[in-house]
């Protein structure tokens, strides 16, 4: 018997599924649209990267053999940072690593048998994909949502550029989370983002999304109702506004703050206070804006030697500076009301400011003083008026109170933050405007677009120096104004990289358009995408963007959709047993030297044994003979824990690989990478093939034809385990628990080789192997490819779907005892009036049936069908 091979036999049914371009997508017909969100070209790829690839390309498949017509792509987010400085830690272009990353990482995904639609394959660093971020940039800017503007910006010094508000994480660089993020006061470009902020907000109950992502992009869009209210500065005409939720509250308000950012800071600062007041901003600007808002953090400020006026009470009240106020949020001023919030209050106990009480508590009193901030609903007093009024009902009636004196109104708003989207670096996409002296800001016509990136041979002139490194070179940024024909100056900072990714989905329905972004016809045939598939990690930055440009492009009737991806998963990391270096053990103690201490990233310079295994680490002997910890970490060459793609399938095979990846836990979970993984992947696929191998003569004889309804016996318990089977992997393909359906098939499997212990080759056992290769061929498609043409000539594409026969589900399996001289020793599962020589080949299954079998005979069987087989035994 020919064994199995798959160095054999994988290359021949790619080349075959890739010459007959089973993947081609074309526009009729029932859609399904599947994608993986692209990736970076970092290099050869490893089984971590896999993961969500072979999911989509399962998802796919499934999809194909179901009759729709399936646009599953794939392309590269080419350009940004991470390709910028690979390049030039290697001293090469950015476009030469580029591309070099794109052949390794496309021969490792056709190794794994992973079939795309390549002649839709998209590349963001090239001019005929970028030129339509530059179109669509414009037709932003012609909208009012691109827009130029100076304030107080992120600036990651490692990155030598500066972020958005989303790329901002716990003060840090999204991308170096060892750098503090810095406030840079510079003129930017902005998306107007916060125009479509309650859209974003509102659609996100129509989308089959993990409720987790929909949590985090509701808290970082963090709509707020209140009121805006104006607080007049005494001696001046102007006022400060304030937003605030508790305008229940304001008869309360004792003191303002004011960020040190806020241009009203230095302006008021009373001349004797102006260099206390300088230092103090300055001091602030140097922090990150989690250190000013840790909690048990002493607060800090400065009195400005202003006063505002108390609109509910005309009273005078001080206008203080304190970096607990972050001037990205609200209006950058607060209303201080000490007594019911707990940041005023430790303010004004600090400094000795007023605290008055507006709200109390029903039926308990507050002391008297107030020995912590009432943050809670209560009854509204020393509050005029309102006196006696339920702070829930009193919002209301404030809000009313000051909008009929003109001092205020009702307002809603929001966390969320236009987008930054300028960048001081090289590799990215150049911002299609143009700055002339006497016209201003003007747009590139759009039939000169692109504007093209120049091609910086030296690696020098690449590197990041706090600006753009297209500044220096004026034969890129010397031009022509468009509008009036004299000299200008053409923008020389590039996009944000997540312009790119925010719309590529789009370019996918229709790649070679050279007149627009996308034929708006094909993109309505396509979307939205039925399945998105990545990593949890871009649940604000990626998909808050797509979900923006979405909308925007249906304001600009190009797409009917106003949400681009109606189901999302997100998949778990692939993890690797990994060693953390050496350590030395002293009775229960684990001692950890200091280059273990750091790989773990923990500060303890020892741990407890049972700490350890807490901890899923374990103490492995080194060859070396000292003692190292290894534990699980997240696969990545940089931990030198990476299983390559082309190593490993050339060595194991791609279908091995999959089935590992699939098998070893529920998709969305973390799963961990292991040799034994591995070995049971090979056994899986061996005894399929054996299975089929050993019967192939017979099956070639035999036909498929019966009648489902004239079967008896162990024929019709295969047959409705056959269609018990085939729901599970259905209903399973459709929730993506590839997991639980590759189990259903090893189970299958099993009762293929209990069927052939005891019976023939028969018609049903043909139908049975054609449905599980069927089954098979989306998990494993190499072996079921080749072990299906065995017997029919058509490939498993144009096979279909195995047809459910709903009837034999309606044998249900049940619970059976099984007893042995009266006693329970066992239960089975199987249909309920499965006949006795089935309920007996099952019992005889379990192993502790047979142990009290062994050695003696059975004389009787007693079986009541559905409840109980007593087997009385002698001997």
């Amino acid at each position: 018997m020919e064994k199995y091979n798959p160095h054999a036999i994988e290359p021949k049914w790619q080349r075959f599924w890739k010459e007959k371009g089973f993947m081609k997508a074309r526009e009729e017909g029932k859609k399904q649209y599947v994608l993986v969100m692209f990736p970076y070209p970092s290099g050869d790829l490893h089984m971590g990267h896999l993961k969500n690839y072979t999911m989509g390309d399962v998802l796919a498949r499934f999809r194909r053999v179901q009759g729709f017509q399936v646009l599953h792509p794939m392309g590269w987010d080419a350009f940004g940072l991470p390709a910028e400085n690979a390049a030039l830690k290697f001293g090469l272009h950015p476009r030469d690593w580029t591309y070099q990353n794109i052949r390794q990482a496309k021969e490792s995904l056709e190794l794994m048998g992973i079939l795309y639609d390549w002649d839709r394959e998209v590349t963001t660093c090239e001019p005929d994909y970028y030129r339509w971020n530059q179109w669509l940039f414009i037709k932003m800017w012609e909208k009012g949502l691109a827009y130029r503007a100076k304030g107080l910006v992120n600036w990651c010094p490692k990155c030598q550029t500066v972020l958005a508000n989303e790329q901002v994480v716990e003060g840090r660089c999204w991308r170096h989370q060892d750098t503090p993020v810095e406030k840079r006061e510079l003129e930017q470009w902005y998306l107007r983002i916060t125009a479509y902020a309650e859209r974003l907000l509102k659609d996100l109950e129509g989308l089959d999304w993990p409720e987790k992502v929909k949590a985090m992009q509701r808290a970082w869009i963090g709509r707020s109702e209140g009121a805006e209210i104006r607080f007049p500065i005494e001696g001046r005409e102007e006022a400060i506004t304030v937003f605030t939720t508790r305008p229940d509250t304001l008869f309360g308000a004792t003191f303002m703050v004011l960020a040190p950012e806020h241009p009203l800071t230095l302006e008021l600062a009373a001349p004797e206070r102006k260099a206390e007041v300088q230092a103090y901003v300055e001091a602030a600007k140097r922090k990150t804006e989690i250190e000013r808002q840790a909690e048990g953090r002493e607060k800090t400020g400065v009195f400005l030697g202003a006063y505002a006026l108390n609109p509910a009470t005309g009273e005078r009240i001080p206008i203080w500076t304190a970096d607990y106020v972050l001037y990205g949020y609200g209006t950058g001023a607060i209303m201080a009301v000490p007594a019911h919030d707990g940041r005023d209050f430790e303010f004004a106990k600090r400094f000795g400011l007023p605290i008055r009480k507006v709200i109390e508590r029903p039926g308990d009193p507050l002391p008297e003083p107030l020995e912590a901030a009432y943050e809670e609903p209560g009854v509204m007093v020393n509050s005029g008026p309102f006196d006696g009024t339920p702070s829930e009902e009193g919002k209301r009636r404030v809000i009313a109170w000051l909008e009929e004196k003109g001092l205020g109104r009702a307002r809603v708003t929001y966390r969320l933050r236009d987008w930054l989207i300028s960048r001081q670096r090289y590799w990215g996409t150049p911002i299609p405007m143009v700055h002339c002296p006497a016209c201003g800001v003007v747009p590139v016509p759009e039939e000169e677009l692109p504007v093209l990136l120049p091609d910086l041979k030296d690696v020098e002139d690449i590197r990041p120096k706090g600006k753009s490194p297209l500044e220096a070179h004026p034969e890129f940024y010397e031009t022509s104004c468009p509008k009036c024909g004299g000299p200008a100056r053409r923008d020389t900072d590039t996009m944000d990289t997540f312009f790119d990714s925010s719309w590529y989905y789009l370019r996918y329905t229709d790649p070679k358009n050279d007149r627009l972004p996308f034929d708006p016809e094909k993109a309505d045939f396509w979307m939205p995408v039925d399945q998105y598939i990545g990593g949890v990690e871009h649940a604000v930055l990626h998909l808050l963007y797509s979900r923006f440009f979405t909308k925007f492009l249906h304001d600009l009737g190009m797409v009917k959709v106003e949400e681009p991806f109606q189901g999302l998963f997100t998949q778990g990391m692939v993890m690797a047993w990994t060693d953390f270096g050496e350590v030395r053990v002293e009775g229960d103690r684990v001692l950890l030297p200091e280059p273990t201490r750091i790989l773990l990233e923990t500060p303890e310079r020892e741990l407890s044994l049972e700490e350890v295994k807490k901890m899923g680490a374990e103490l492995r002997p080194h060859p070396d003979g000292t003692l190292h910890l290894w534990k699980p970490a997240v696969m990545s060459k940089s931990k030198g824990n990476g299983v390559m793609v082309g190593p490993f399938v050339k060595e194991e095979g791609a279908d091995i690989a999959r089935i590992t990846i699939l098998f070893a836990a529920p998709p969305e979970n973390e799963m961990v990478w292991t040799e034994e993984g591995v070995q049971g992947a090979w056994r899986f696929l061996n005894r399929v093939w054996r299975r089929v191998a050993e019967d192939r003569e017979a099956l070639a004889a035999i036909s498929g034809v019966f009648q489902a309804e004239a079967l008896e016996g162990a024929e019709r318990a295969l047959y409705a385990k056959l269609h018990r089977t085939l729901k599970k992997v259905t209903d399973d393909l459709e929730a993506l628990r590839f997991n639980t359906a590759i189990a259903a098939l090893m189970e299958f499997l099993n009762a293929l080789y209990e069927y052939r212990r005891e019976n023939p080759v028969t018609p049903v056992y043909r139908t049975a192997v054609r449905y599980y290769l069927q089954m098979l061929f989306p998990f494993a498609p190499h072996i079921a490819e080749e072990i299906w043409h065995w017997f029919w000539p058509d490939s498993l594409f144009e096979a279909g779907w195995p047809e459910l026969d709903e009837k034999a589900l309606e044998e249900e399996a049940v619970e059976v005892a099984v007893q042995v001289n009266g006693k329970v020793r066992g239960t089975i599962r199987i249909p309920k009036d499965a006949p006795l020589e089935v309920a007996l080949a099952e019992a005889k299954k379990v192993r502790n049936v047979q142990a009290h079998l062994e050695g003696k005979e059975i004389v009787k069987e007693i079986y009541v069908p559905g409840r109980i087989l007593n087997l009385v035994v002698r001997g």
